[in-house]
């Protein structure tokens, strides 16, 4: 094997990631108005990298909330300071608890829920940030509590590629290593099995090989 190869080899997972959840959790965190010294609160599995990228932007405080043992574990890996189980009004409650009744300053709605859109704007201090990038499934909003919460909302899907070149850079100079969100590895003719693996929680993201 020739000299590198092994190198270019582990680099795989985490280029292959940057097509898509890197740049989705990046914007996340650029929408969400993440600066050095913030308090980011982030939610599901793009939310992980959402986590990655505010530590990157100099975030100091990274809140994840997440139930799923396998995301509990890589969380802090890569960057999350803590971690919120609680879901409603008692994550809402443990996230205020965390930033000593304030709220976070930005929040990261990598799901696209309902209850995730209310938990997160909740979870916001006055004149914060919420970003959703998780695709809206039944979201209203209500245009008084929001008008007065003071809290700032923008989303959408993410420009991935405005992102490309700086992530690659990260991903080639070592800075990061997003593959390891890849946690089941699949041959492409069980690509079925790998939709349903990370449907049913028994995977975060499924890597499918030739």
């Amino acid at each position: 094997m020739a000299p590198g190869s092994h190198l270019r080899l582990f680099l795989i997972p985490s280029l292959l990631s940057l097509s898509d959840v890197v740049g989705t959790g990046w914007f996340a965190a650029t929408a969400a108005n993440v600066k050095p010294g913030s308090t980011v609160v982030g939610d599901g599995g793009v939310g992980l990298l959402g986590v990655l990228s505010a530590k990157q932007m100099g975030s100091e405080r990274i809140i994840t909330m997440s139930r799923h043992r396998s995301r509990r574990k890589l969380a802090p890996e890569f960057g999350a300071t803590d971690i919120v189980t609680e879901r409603g009004d008692a994550g809402v409650g443990r996230i205020k608890e965390l930033t000593k009744g304030v709220g976070a300053d930005s929040v990261l709605e990598c799901v696209g829920t309902r209850e995730s859109m209310q938990q997160a704007i909740q979870a916001t201090r006055p004149g914060g940030f919420v970003s959703y990038v998780g695709v809206p499934h039944g979201v209203e909003l209500d245009g008084q509590a929001l008008f007065y919460s003071h809290v700032h909302l923008h989303g959408g899907p993410a420009p991935v590629r405005r992102y490309l070149p700086h992530l690659i850079d990260l991903v080639l100079n070592q800075k990061i290593n997003p593959g390891q969100v890849f946690d089941l590895t699949l041959p492409i003719d069980q690509v079925a099995e790998g939709y349903r693996a990370m449907d049913e929680r028994r995977a975060i993201k499924t890597l499918l090989q030739p």
